[in-house]
């Protein structure tokens, strides 16, 4: 697997990842974790400007993509019901999703962030069972809970070296 920068020609691609991906997490009981339109269109592509988005190929084809940020998250500022396992600088990974074509797409997602800054923090929905199995197989703590920008809890974990 390939992981590369996105591109905007890219996009239409990628919201065929992100469509796949809201039909499963609302077959595995995640209905409302993205909804029906999340992430919009204009966060992928604010995404793409400042060069945080990478989509993941195999073949010469886009299976998977994520967000990922090196530098302090905003919605990481406060956390409740914990604390974070340091304060070092870290990783954040966001919005990661796959088409079903491939399977590792977190492994291999979890591995190109880690070459960069051993320290990453991510988060998720409490419906989101599937993604906290992931996060706990691979090494994350669950550090405490979060609030993303709409206000909504989400589970924070970390991993670090």
């Amino acid at each position: 697997m390939l992981i590369r920068k996105t591109v905007p020609a890219d996009l239409p691609q990628i919201l065929a990842v992100y469509a796949y991906a809201r039909e499963q997490m609302k077959q595995n009981g995640n209905p409302s974790q993205w909804g029906d339109d999340r992430p919009s269109l204009a966060v992928l592509e604010e995404d793409v400007r400042k060069g945080q988005s990478y989509v993941i190929e195999e073949k010469n084809q886009i299976c998977g993509v994520f967000t990922f940020v090196i530098g302090s998250d905003p919605t990481y500022q406060v956390i409740e019901q914990g604390r974070w396992l340091n304060e070092m600088p870290y990783g954040t990974i966001h919005r990661i999703a796959g088409n079903g074509s491939v399977k590792g797409i977190f492994i291999r997602c979890l591995s190109y962030c880690m070459e960069r800054i051993p320290n990453i923090r991510i988060d998720t929905h409490a419906d989101n069972l599937i993604m906290q199995h992931l996060l706990v197989k691979n090494g994350f703590q669950k550090c405490g809970i979060i609030y993303v920008d709409d206000g909504s809890p989400r589970i924070a974990y970390q991993r670090c070296h």
